[in-house]
């Protein structure tokens, strides 16, 4: 997916070899731990001809075979996620400097002073959008008679998530507008769905496998429902989003550590993802028809926004490279 992402945006790109070895089985890991040692003499020869003055690392396996080849030059590492999975707590150990999203970070990393306070960065083109730009571009009602909810899942989507807006859908659509981000995986089980509705509630229902635009998704809305992944860390609070979050409940407890920060803040509600088809639409109900509530928790979610992370990522590189910061 970065291959595809970096070439469109016409950035020489380079790969090599790697695979993970935590919690791969013992008959994968010889050959992963191979893959891991061509990575390391292909990362050599692309520094020996690249000659960077810094590195910049932000995570997975991918980048260990680089940051071992280029353990003298320095690096700054960003930490996405509060919790930093293995890869990056391996990463850490060549990192001169490690960036993070929230200060709860520094507890789970071994050199703690190595790390500085950023915020998560957010791609510039989030900011062009206006509410009114917004609704115009999801054709919602303009008059805002009713609330906007948001229901995402990422680019492949969240089943669960999906499956109990579908057996809630009327339900919702009576009380809310709703923009549904599904996913390619429930796409068509939820399109169906939308073909089915009664014609004045599919007017409420703005339904898509997928958004190049989700700043316009994020600025129209009222409430959004999700996953709890690193860029609820630093949109949500970039545009003042309170959310109902469902952390992913089948990977690293990441997700669950995300939400909880955010919920202790009083500016996201937690649901587990075993509680969605029970509690999901009482919860929607309760947040989008108190106001006062809503308008609490959009506030305290403003006040986690770091809108210059980026700014400061890229300073700290320049800063290691030796040039004079941004």
């Amino acid at each position: 997916m970065e291959e595809e992402l970096v070439n469109r945006a016409g950035i020489p790109y380079r790969s090599i070899p790697a695979a993970g070895v935590h919690g791969v089985g013992l008959r994968a890991l010889p050959g992963n731990t191979a893959k891991l040692a061509r990575g390391v003499m292909s990362s050599r020869r692309i520094l020996r001809e690249f000659k960077p003055d810094a590195l910049f690392f932000t995570g997975g396996f991918v980048a260990a075979p680089m940051a071992v080849a280029g353990r003298s030059i320095p690096t700054v590492l960003y930490v996405p996620d509060i919790e930093p999975g293995y890869a990056l707590k391996f990463l850490s150990y060549y990192a001169d400097r490690v960036a993070v999203t929230a200060p709860g970070s520094k507890k789970y990393l071994p050199h703690p002073e190595r790390v500085v306070l950023t915020g998560y960065p957010l791609r510039a083109d989030l900011s062009n959008w206006s509410r009114e730009k917004a609704v115009s571009h999801f054709g919602l009602d303009a008059s805002r008679s009713k609330p906007v909810l948001l229901v995402t899942g990422g680019s492949k989507g969240a089943r669960s998530i999906n499956m109990a807006v579908k057996n809630h859908l009327t339900e919702l659509l009576e009380i809310a507008q709703v923009i549904h981000i599904t996913g390619s995986l429930d796409w068509q089980v939820i399109e169906e769905a939308a073909q089915k509705l009664p014609a004045h509630l599919q007017a409420c229902y703005h339904v898509m496998p997928y958004s190049h635009e989700m700043g316009a998704a994020l600025v129209a809305a009222d409430l959004v429902v999700s996953r709890a992944g690193a860029s609820a860390l630093g949109e949500y609070p970039f545009f003042g989003l309170p959310a109902i979050l469902v952390p992913y409940p089948y990977a690293w407890r990441y997700q669950k550590v995300n939400a909880d920060f955010l919920a202790e803040r009083n500016s996201a509600i937690i649901l587990q993802d075993e509680l969605l088809e029970d509690k999901l639409l009482l919860m929607i109900k309760d947040l989008l028809l108190n106001k006062n509530k809503l308008s609490a928790m959009r506030a305290e979610m403003k006040k986690l926004s770091h809108p210059n992370a980026a700014d400061m990522i890229a300073n700290q590189l320049i800063e290691l490279a030796g040039e004079k910061p941004l």
